[in-house]
């Protein structure tokens, strides 16, 4: 990351076949039961479709596989060189990962290389309190 020397954050982010992967591995841990809703979160394991909150993807599925992988984001685990930036996503913590994937997905323009989303391009392991608090001037 970029606060390292390293990749600058207009360049963390995912592709369509990224996106992809994530929504199979993410269907893949909902139906083996190795993912599962909180009493706060409002969705249902039992329901493959709706699977779970962004919340819960970043708690069970991507901090532990990027803790595995050095503690750098989930966008540059799948490309450590980076990847440019053409469209930015955002989303709320509560918003079903399914749900976000598919209309990231389904709006994907012909052309694009990348797409920076929060959950994916940010270091979940480490203070990325530092890293938003003051953007650069």
């Amino acid at each position: 990351h970029a606060a390292t020397g390293g990749i600058p954050p207009e360049q963390w982010g995912v592709s369509k076949a990224d996106l992809r992967f994530a929504r199979g591995r993410i269907g893949s841990e909902v139906r083996r039961g190795t993912m599962a809703p909180t009493a706060p979160d409002p969705s249902h394991a039992s329901d493959h479709y709706s699977g779970l909150s962004m919340s819960i993807v970043v708690s069970e599925f991507i901090k532990p596989l990027t803790l595995q992988g050095g503690s750098m984001s989930w966008a540059l685990m799948r490309n450590p060189a980076g990847l440019e930036c053409d469209v930015f996503i955002t989303h709320c913590w509560a918003e079903d990962a399914f749900e976000l994937i598919d209309k990231a997905l389904a709006s994907w323009r012909r052309g694009w290389k990348g797409a920076w989303c929060c959950s994916f391009a940010l270091p979940q392991n480490l203070d990325i309190g530092g890293l938003i608090a003051d953007p650069p001037s």
